[in-house]
């Protein structure tokens, strides 16, 4: 794939991207592992708050995890949402979380792409 790409594409960037990545592999994992943290947790809660009030949306932790992907991903669908007040006010910090977990590869992979741009103009000045 990555072979059949490069006829079409500027082979630079993407094996900058490519060093980037793995550069930064750690820390991508790292935000990942947090990610799902959070979406566990806020399923977890959504649960809590609102099964007894929807037991039809959040008859589960699995089914409210739908729910925490959809707003932790800041895509929010709004085909289930919370109506009870602990459960709308955990909902608005599981949404303001979902900024920063989206937020975070995204800064990781700029930094990470901005440093291997770098380092290859520093290495292609060189004598």
């Amino acid at each position: 794939m990555r072979r059949l790409l490069y006829r079409y594409v500027d082979t630079t960037a993407w094996d900058l991207l490519w060093e980037a990545t793995a550069k930064r592999k750690f820390e991508l994992l790292m935000s990942a592992a947090i990610a799902f943290i959070l979406l566990l947790v806020s399923s977890a809660f959504l649960y809590l708050f609102e099964a007894e009030s929807q037991p039809e949306a959040f008859e589960s932790i699995p089914r409210a995890f739908w729910w925490s992907v959809a707003t932790l991903t800041t895509v929010g669908y709004g085909d289930v949402t919370p109506i009870t007040a602990a459960g709308k006010f955990f909902a608005s910090l599981t949404a303001i979380s979902g900024i920063g977990i989206v937020a975070m590869p995204t800064g990781i992979l700029a930094a990470a792409f901005s440093d291997a741009f770098q380092t290859r103009q520093d290495t292609t000045r060189l004598p």
